[in-house]
């Protein structure tokens, strides 16, 4: 009987590349969830911190931070005013970005191509001039001031969002109901309007999140008013209260909650 002999091994060092070259992409992928979640991690543990006035150094574990969230002199203040300034800012620039989109996708008129170019401009302006050429041209500065200068470039990334949404759309889809005797508004209502709707909602929870955590902006164009990103900013020089850390953790969580439901709804459609 003839004995087969086994093949030789790689050497380690061959074995090792081999290994790393098909696993490179996962090994990235681990190390940047890890460095762009670091931070999230340090402030969800501070946030059980028992810092009293201080935040910097821990010195033991409590539940008060979480029970007591609005403990800290004007912590919630600061966030009332983030989440009322963030829903109208939401809602206005939400409606004019979607006008100006299906202005831009469905028709054909003179500036265009210039209003294209405008709509980028404020994405691609450094925040320090928008909120240096905003501050020349409001007084008082206050709640208002605020508002506006938010609408101002959050209009820009809601125009980007729904534009590219409708123009992955077929409009044969439309041609096809009005084939069988839908007017233009029946065609919107019940064809264009629910195939936009999850780039109108993606853009407008974009809009919130932009405006709910701007600092630079908003410190220019603020004056006394104060909104939750000023708060740490200034709360930042004597250590940020736990308190802070509390609700800034929560915003993650709620806002991780939202899509993760939204992903798992989309599934079921698909599935459907």
């Amino acid at each position: 009987m003839s004995q087969t002999t086994a093949a030789p091994k790689a050497p380690l060092t061959h074995r090792i590349r081999t290994w790393l070259g098909d696993n490179a992409l996962r090994i990235y992928a681990v190390i940047a969830f890890v460095y762009l979640l670091l931070p999230v991690a340090y402030t969800f543990a501070f946030s059980f911190n028992d810092g009293g006035r201080t935040n910097i150094v821990w010195n033991s574990f409590t539940f008060d931070n979480w029970l007591n969230p609005c403990g800290a002199p004007e912590v919630c203040p600061s966030v009332v005013n983030s989440l009322w300034v963030g829903l109208i800012v939401t809602i206005v620039s939400t409606i004019l970005g979607t006008l100006i989109a299906f202005s831009l996708v469905r028709y054909r008129f003179r500036g265009r191509a210039t209003t294209n170019l405008l709509i980028f401009l404020p994405m691609a302006t450094p925040e320090v001039v928008l909120g240096s050429s905003l501050l020349a041209l409001f007084v008082p500065l206050g709640a208002t001031t605020v508002i506006l200068a938010h609408i101002m470039f959050c209009i820009s990334f809601v125009v980007v969002t729904v534009k590219a949404r409708l123009a992955s759309l077929d409009p044969r889809l439309e041609q096809a109901a009005m084939d069988l005797y839908a007017s233009e508004r029946q065609a919107f209502r019940r064809i264009t309007l629910p195939l936009v709707a999850p780039g109108i909602a993606a853009a407008a929870l974009l809009a919130f999140s932009l405006s709910f955590d701007d600092f630079i902006i908003t410190n220019f164009n603020s004056g006394q008013f104060t909104t939750f990103p000023k708060f740490v900013y200034v709360s930042a020089t004597r250590g940020i209260p736990p308190q802070a850390n509390v609700i800034a953790s929560a915003m993650f969580f709620i806002a991780l909650a939202i899509v993760l439901i939204s992903q798992y709804a989309g599934r079921r459609r698909r599935e459907a």
